[in-house]
């Protein structure tokens, strides 16, 4: 078979190397070890038909819609499978008053596999709720979100999570050359030449992401007999991630705790976040000046400075040229001696606050700027001013 049969024949099928290549048995497989290994809970339930309700949450390309396809290879209930981006409730409910009906008609279970189910808003989602506490579907879902932050509580307490962990790159070169070898599904019938160095760059440009590298792969062999690793890294491209809540959640994370930890890799989590993810500075920096007090706070009361001066450099000129005024003020505050002093003294108060139910203010502290303040007992006051030093020891909190 040559290039232009190859690609007349995909064109029939309409379907993409990586959807071709998913893998059909649990022994074909690649990566999630943890949760798929011979022994492993997850994989007997698969192998004995008795699944549960369960969230798989993992990045893309690892894996979650293949082991839906796996599961439903395997089942005898009647597997669904709806995409929460243009699904309905109407659907939804659609799928659980048919799921009754064959529950207690054949006694015949539903598989409802929902993917992207972080999508489906509050009131979607606590569709699903009955029907999966009574077991009238058993609902697979599928996320690349923090389900923590996009999943309801109520519906997270139904299923059971399962985190799938980003693939290796020897898992990457395992699907990759899996695809060059298979002569039914794969690209084996065009007896391609391909270098080894172009398959490292496709398993390392993936970042993980098997549907990615064989996407590549695809489209790498239709313009090429031979891959090398020139061809390999122009069919790849550079990825562009998106900044999700989750994916923020976590890069300011790592930036803050960089920042206390005196790591100049606060500036790379910086860095990464506004060119790579395309996060707005000003997150940082709002970050930055929130580390300034509770991090750095008294020990050096610059690094507030410097933080609020960025900000307003920021506002003043904009991205990049920002960024060194940006930079400055993160390194300032890495390079910076640490103290929690404000933090604890908050929290101290915070503390006092919670012990009393109500308060009020000792007579000598209150207002005396009205007529009749001195009739209702406001003296007492002493003004510090007036003594040596400027201080005067009185009583300040509430008694």
């Amino acid at each position: 078979m040559d290039l232009f049969e190859y690609a007349a024949s995909a064109s029939a099928e309409n379907r993409t190397l990586a959807d071709r290549m998913r893998p059909r048995t649990l022994d074909e497989f690649i990566g999630q070890e943890h949760l798929l290994a011979p022994g492993k809970p997850l994989r007997r339930a698969i192998e004995t038909d008795r699944i549960g309700s369960m969230l798989l949450y993992g990045p893309p390309g690892c894996g979650k819609t293949s082991l839906a396809h796996i599961i439903a290879n395997r089942t005898k209930a009647e597997f669904v499978r709806l995409n929460a981006v243009d699904a309905s409730v109407k659907d939804v409910r659609s799928v659980i008053d048919r799921a009754r009906e064959n529950l207690a008609m054949y006694g015949r279970r539903t598989i409802l596999f929902l993917d992207e189910v972080h999508r489906f808003n509050t009131a979607q989602q606590d569709a699903l709720l009955s029907a999966v506490e009574r077991g009238d579907v058993v609902l697979i879902g599928a996320t690349t979100e923090n389900p923590f932050h996009h999943v309801n509580g109520a519906l997270l307490s139904r299923v059971t999570l399962y985190k799938m962990e980003r693939l290796e790159k020897r898992h990457v070169l395992t699907a990759l050359k899996r695809a060059l070898e298979d002569r039914e599904r794969g690209l084996g019938a065009l007896k391609l030449e391909v270098d080894e160095e172009a398959l490292d760059v496709l398993a390392t440009a993936s970042g993980g992401d098997i549907r990615r590298a064989l996407n590549a792969l695809e489209l790498a062999a239709a313009t090429s007999p031979r891959i090398t690793r020139d061809v390999a890294a122009e069919a790849i491209r550079e990825p562009n991630p998106k900044a999700d809540k989750s994916t923020q959640y976590d890069v300011l994370s790592a930036f803050h705790k960089s920042v206390r930890g005196s790591s100049e890799a606060a500036l790379f989590w910086f860095l990464y976040g506004v060119e790579r993810l395309g996060m707005d500075p000003r997150v940082f920096l709002r970050r930055l000046m929130a580390a300034a007090s509770e991090d750095i706070g008294l020990a050096d009361p610059q690094a507030m400075v410097q933080a609020a001066t960025a900000a307003a450099v920021y506002d003043r000129i904009g991205w990049p040229e920002a960024k060194y005024a940006a930079a400055q003020a993160i390194l300032y505050a890495v390079r910076a001696p640490k103290s929690n002093e404000v933090a604890l003294a908050i929290e101290r108060q915070y503390e006092a606050i919670s012990r009393r139910p109500s308060v009020e203010v000792p007579l000598h502290l209150r207002d005396t700027h009205y007529a009749g303040a001195r009739r209702l007992g406001h003296v007492g006051y002493k003004y510090p001013h007036d003594y040596p030093g400027h201080f005067v020891e009185q009583q300040y909190e509430p008694d």
